[in-house]
């Protein structure tokens, strides 16, 4: 089983304050929430039921990990959002950002389309990435170690998405040889 990082109570804890700050931020626009999946739909679930401020929910699925635990580099979108965007104000939940290549590939296609203005909410971010090397994040939940993480909606090939907590896998880096 994976090694607790981060408690479901703590998870929940900050989760209230990152939606306090979109509540404030978001007051009297237009809020479009993109989740990107499928790591982020428990966190884009309990964010939205904190939020007082109208918004509408769309989703958009990308790939760049498959089954390893390293990203491949390259993002292809599987699923496209249904919402139009232009003239909204976006709010792009993400689950964890380590290489900033996705988050990258959806702001530029998001901001193609029209959006009034695009902000980046994420669970985690790795620590270790330099700041320069990724797009401005707005609103980060937790800074973590460089360690493969699943729970609370990340997953290592479809598995430990129904965690509660979020938790490190010692041997990431054996199960991408099939050790176990």
């Amino acid at each position: 089983m994976p090694q607790p990082l981060l408690s479901a109570e703590r998870l929940q804890s900050r989760i209230d304050e990152l939606a306090a700050a979109v509540d404030r931020d978001y007051a009297g626009k237009n809020l479009l929430v993109v989740c990107v999946l499928k790591g982020s739909y428990i966190f884009t679930a309990d964010l939205t039921r904190r939020l007082t401020i109208p918004h509408v929910i769309d989703f958009i699925a990308v790939s760049s990990y498959g089954d390893s635990t390293t990203s491949s580099g390259r993002v292809k979108v599987t699923q496209d959002i249904q919402q139009e965007v232009e003239g909204c104000d976006l709010l792009l939940v993400e689950d964890i950002v380590d290489t900033g290549t996705t988050i990258q590939f959806l702001l530029d296609i998001l901001q193609e389309r029209g959006a009034a203005s695009i902000r980046v909410i994420t669970l985690l971010k790795k620590e270790g990435v330099e700041e320069e090397d990724l797009p401005h994040i707005d609103y980060v939940g937790f800074t973590i170690p460089p360690v493969f993480v699943v729970g609370y909606g990340l997953d290592y090939a479809e598995h430990y998405r129904h965690l509660p907590y979020v938790g490190s896998l010692p041997a990431a880096d054996e199960l991408d040889r099939g050790e176990t």
